[in-house]
Protein backbone atom coordinates (compact mmCIF):
# COMPACT_ATOMS: atom_id res chain seq x y z
CA UNK A 1 0.00 0.00 0.00
CA UNK A 2 1.22 3.58 -1.09
CA UNK A 3 2.32 6.16 1.78
CA UNK A 4 -0.62 8.32 2.35
CA UNK A 5 0.43 12.12 1.64
CA UNK A 6 0.07 14.28 4.58
CA UNK A 7 -2.33 17.42 4.34
CA UNK A 8 -2.27 20.47 6.54
CA UNK A 9 -5.79 23.01 7.01
CA UNK A 10 -5.79 25.91 8.38
CA UNK A 11 -9.12 25.91 10.86
CA UNK A 12 -11.58 28.73 12.04
CA UNK A 13 -13.72 27.78 14.34
CA UNK A 14 -16.66 30.43 15.72
CA UNK A 15 -19.68 30.50 18.47
CA UNK A 16 -19.63 29.67 21.99
CA UNK A 17 -15.84 28.05 21.93
CA UNK A 18 -14.02 30.41 24.07
CA UNK A 19 -13.99 29.51 28.01
CA UNK A 20 -15.63 25.95 27.34
CA UNK A 21 -12.09 24.05 27.81
CA UNK A 22 -12.18 23.78 23.53
CA UNK A 23 -8.50 24.28 22.48
CA UNK A 24 -8.08 21.61 25.02
CA UNK A 25 -10.82 19.16 23.51
CA UNK A 26 -8.58 20.43 20.35
CA UNK A 27 -5.50 19.01 22.00
CA UNK A 28 -6.57 15.76 23.44
CA UNK A 29 -8.54 15.22 19.78
CA UNK A 30 -5.36 15.98 17.79
CA UNK A 31 -2.75 13.96 19.89
CA UNK A 32 -5.20 10.48 19.27
CA UNK A 33 -5.30 11.28 15.65
CA UNK A 34 -1.54 11.46 15.54
CA UNK A 35 -1.53 15.82 14.02
CA UNK A 36 1.45 18.19 14.06
CA UNK A 37 -0.23 21.74 14.36
CA UNK A 38 -1.36 23.52 17.04
CA UNK A 39 -4.67 25.42 18.38
CA UNK A 40 -5.05 29.23 19.95
CA UNK A 41 -7.65 31.61 20.60
CA UNK A 42 -8.46 34.56 18.81
CA UNK A 43 -9.11 38.02 20.01
CA UNK A 44 -12.68 37.88 18.45
CA UNK A 45 -13.46 34.78 20.53
CA UNK A 46 -12.83 32.54 17.69
CA UNK A 47 -10.58 29.40 18.13
CA UNK A 48 -7.92 28.86 15.12
CA UNK A 49 -5.95 25.69 14.53
CA UNK A 50 -3.50 24.14 12.19
CA UNK A 51 -4.16 20.61 11.51
CA UNK A 52 -1.59 18.29 9.69
CA UNK A 53 -2.00 14.81 9.51
CA UNK A 54 -3.10 11.81 6.72
CA UNK A 55 -6.44 13.45 3.99
CA UNK A 56 -9.22 10.66 5.79
CA UNK A 57 -7.82 12.19 9.12
CA UNK A 58 -8.21 15.74 8.62
CA UNK A 59 -11.96 15.42 6.97
CA UNK A 60 -12.65 13.27 9.85
CA UNK A 61 -11.19 16.19 12.57
CA UNK A 62 -13.02 18.50 10.89
CA UNK A 63 -16.68 16.88 11.00
CA UNK A 64 -15.30 16.60 14.71
CA UNK A 65 -14.65 20.37 14.89
CA UNK A 66 -18.53 20.70 14.87
CA UNK A 67 -19.04 18.85 17.73
CA UNK A 68 -16.72 20.42 20.25
CA UNK A 69 -16.38 19.83 23.89
CA UNK A 70 -19.65 19.54 26.07
CA UNK A 71 -20.29 23.30 26.79
CA UNK A 72 -19.54 24.62 23.39
CA UNK A 73 -21.75 25.68 20.91
CA UNK A 74 -20.40 25.78 17.21
CA UNK A 75 -21.69 28.22 14.60
CA UNK A 76 -19.25 27.90 12.10
CA UNK A 77 -15.82 25.96 10.55
CA UNK A 78 -14.14 27.00 8.18
CA UNK A 79 -10.58 26.01 6.26
CA UNK A 80 -8.50 26.27 3.91
CA UNK A 81 -5.19 25.08 3.04
CA UNK A 82 -2.44 25.14 5.33
CA UNK A 83 1.29 25.45 5.73
CA UNK A 84 3.26 22.37 7.08
CA UNK A 85 3.38 22.96 11.02
CA UNK A 86 7.16 24.16 11.70
CA UNK A 87 7.66 21.81 14.43
CA UNK A 88 6.55 18.13 15.46
CA UNK A 89 3.79 17.09 18.00
CA UNK A 90 0.28 19.02 18.36
CA UNK A 91 0.23 22.22 20.94
CA UNK A 92 -1.61 25.03 22.50
CA UNK A 93 -0.50 28.36 21.63
CA UNK A 94 -0.82 31.70 23.68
Amino acid sequence: MPDEKTESRLVLISGRVQGVGFRYWVLGQAQSRGFNGWVRNLPNGDVEALISGAPAVVADMLAAFWTGPTFSKVTQVTDEAGETPERDGFHILP
